[in-house]
This record gives C-alpha cells, sequence and structure tokens, in this order.
C-alpha cells in the first residue's frame, strides 16, 4: 500500500511538516510494510514558504522586518530558481503566532513588516510575487503594507494616521504612486477564504474575534475598514469592499488588489501545483490529510476538506486526523477521543497523533 500523508499544520501545536512525521511514524509501526509519502500542505498562511521550498529547487534569503506590534523578527522568503517566482509567507511578519495572548492588538496591529518583505522580494527581479496571506494578528486592510512600500494615510487635516485598522475610520485620503521596482510584476496573493473586506462574512466581523477582537471592537473595525473601502475606491479607482478573497488576513489580499494589482488564488492550488500533488495523489491508494479544528471553516477550501473531496471523487480510502471536529463525517478522527481535555491534548498532539494514526492503519481493512 502507498500512503499519501498530506496534512496541514495543527495550529499552536505542530506544523505541517511535524504532524505528517507524526502520522507517518504511527502508520509505520501499526503497517511497517507500508509506504508512506509525506506532502505537507499549506493553504497560505503558516508552513506555505516551507510547504513549496520542500518541492522546489529555491533559494531563501532572510530579512529583519516588523511583527504586528512593530517589534523586529526574521523573516524568510524564497526565490524558485528557473521560474524566478518569489514566495513569501506574510504570517513570517504578522503573524498571530508572534504574539502572546496578552499581547494581542486587534485594533492597531499592522502588516508593515509584510509590505518590508515585498521589498525584499523585488530586489530580486523576479517575474511573480506570491504572497501566502493565512494566519494573521491583522486586521489593517493591508494598509501597514502599503506604508512600508510608499503609501500616506491621512485625516481631513492632512495628519498622518497611526498604524492599525482602527484609525483607518478617520481615513480621507491616500497618496499611493507604485514602487518602480515592481512594474511589470505578477503579484498573487494565496488564500483559501473567499470572505469579503467587509460585511457579515468580512474580515473583521469573521476573524477579528480570534484576533482578540471584543464585539464592540469588531464593529469598530467593520466601520473603519468600511471607511477605507469607500477611501480606496475614491483614490485608487479599484472596490474590494465585496471582492471575494479580499477579507483574507483581516483585508491583506484586498490590500494586495488594490495597491498592487494582485489577483487571488487559491493557497491550496498554489502548493499543490509547486509539490506535483496531483501526481502523488495519483500514484497513492490511501490518502490521509488532517488539520488542527476540522469545522466550518475547514469546509470553505482548506486543504484538509480539498483532499477529502478528491479522495472521494477518485473513489480512494481517505481520514482526516483531527485534533477535534465539529463536522459530523465518518472520515474523521480526532485527538480528543484520546484526550478530550483541550490543553492537554495540544501539548500531547505528537504522541496522540501517532497512536490515532496507529489505531486507524491498524484497523484498516487489507
Amino acid at each position: 500500500m502507498r500512503v499519501l500523508i498530506a496534512p496541514q499544520e495543527f495550529k499552536g501545536s505542530l506544523g505541517a511538516s511535524e504532524a505528517a512525521a507524526a502520522i507517518a511514524a504511527g502508520v509505520r509501526k501499526a503497517r511497517p510494510d507500508w509506504q508512506c509519502d509525506l506532502l505537507p500542505l499549506s493553504d497560505g498562511g503558516p508552513g506555505f514558504l516551507d510547504a513549496i521550498r520542500g518541492a522546489a529547487r529555491s533559494d531563501t534569503f532572510a530579512e529583519i522586518v516588523r511583527d504586528p506590534i512593530g517589534r523586529n523578527v526574521l523573516g524568510r522568503l524564497a526565490l524558485l530558481r528557473g521560474s524566478r517566482i518569489a514566495i513569501i509567507e506574510a504570517a513570517a511578519a504578522n503573524g498571530l503566532h508572534h504574539l502572546a495572548a496578552d499581547e494581542l492588538e486587534p485594533l492597531y496591529a499592522d502588516t508593515f513588516g509584510v509590505g518590508q518583505l515585498i521589498t525584499s522580494a523585488s530586489s530580486l527581479t523576479p517575474t511573480r510575487i506570491v504572497v501566502g496571506v493565512g494566519g494573521s494578528a491583522t486586521t489593517d486592510g493591508g494598509s501597514g503594507m502599503a506604508r512600508a512600500l510608499g503609501a500616506r494615510f491621512t485625516d481631513m487635516a492632512g495628519n498622518e494616521l497611526p498604524a492599525g485598522g482602527a484609525p483607518l475610520a478617520d481615513l480621507a485620503r491616500i497618496d499611493w504612486r507604485p514602487p518602480p521596482e515592481l512594474a511589470g510584476v505578477e503579484i498573487v496573493a494565496a488564500t483559501d477564504v473567499t470572505n469579503p473586506l467587509v460585511g457579515a462574512r468580512g474580515a473583521a466581523h469573521v476573524f477579528g474575534p480570534q484576533k482578540g477582537a471584543n464585539p464592540e471592537q469588531v464593529e469598530q473595525l467593520e466601520a473603519a475598514l468600511v471607511r477605507y473601502a469607500a477611501v480606496l475606491r475614491r483614490s485608487l479607482g479599484v472596490d474590494i469592499a465585496h471582492l471575494p478573497g479580499a477579507g483574507a488576513a483581516g483585508g491583506l489580499a484586498g490590500g494586495l488588489v488594490a495597491f498592487l494589482g494582485a489577483h487571488i488564488e487559491s493557497g491550496f492550488d498554489v502548493v499543490a501545483e509547486a509539490t506535483n500533488l496531483r501526481e502523488r495523489f495519483a500514484a497513492a491508494d490511501i490518502i490521509v490529510t488532517g488539520e488542527g479544528s476540522y469545522d466550518s471553516q475547514s469546509l470553505g477550501g482548506k486543504g484538509p476538506a480539498r483532499m477529502l473531496e478528491m479522495a472521494r471523487a477518485a473513489g480512494k480510502p481517505v481520514v482526516v486526523l483531527a485534533g477535534r471536529s465539529s463536522e459530523s463525517d465518518a472520515a474523521v478522527r480526532t485527538l480528543d477521543s484520546l484526550e478530550p481535555e483541550l490543553t492537554r491534548s495540544m501539548e500531547r498532539a505528537a504522541e496522540l497523533l501517532r497512536e490515532l494514526a496507529a489505531r486507524w492503519a491498524g484497523e484498516f481493512p487489507v
């Protein structure tokens, strides 16, 4: 039997590569004669850069950039050899994983560091820059990213606005001239969601609470993003308010569209192409995927749900190994069946994932 093991990260516990290794260890324990093909996945969030670097020849570069609250962190980007495609994982700069629970700044966290990574990428003379946008701690509509590239955001009195999403409520004018070094460079925003910038399914309402926003702050951010979209439409002639996917990463995807002419693509599809997923899928007899929480958001285009769909369409056996799940599906097995207490389950994720994979493989009919 050939098993394709293709999980995403188990957020807060395991990276995608660690999850794949734990699953493979469990499978080999129960079925030492099975061949395991490990393919860590990402849909644009944390692990995006490593997923592509692990499958394609590339050169990696490091850059000191700002994190969501202005501290210096080490960001990385990659340039694929031959194609001159630059790969950026936005979360390396603005990721939620940079902040402890008591450091969350939902109103003022910003994407300035993402703009710094784009500047660094542009110095490599790429033909294309792909920005994986998931896993953010920010809801600033990509304004920080644009500020790092030279944009100015001012109020009615001509005062420059502070960083973050909330100050955009006072936005009156945007001064913007695209950097000449990005002329002719194709920009792609890779994401796993189709949420618009504003509205009930927008960046503030759906993702703001995950970044520490209370109900009052969610409404504050929503009003700010509505204002931001209106000024963008007036100043740049680009309407991103209800563009599918523009709300990804707190509106960073929309900002990339508005300021850099980016187009939005499925992060899963970007990784699938770079890693020859479809060929490896076709060669496999069994598919194993997984992530930390398999829920309604997973069904909106995340990797494990896409893998499940592909396997069922091809008539291949498939299992989703998850930390927990709100979905009722016979293909899903969860770590909380082994350890119901969430904190302990997350602390023991690798051990429990190995055990869950071993039990599944041991019970698989051959």
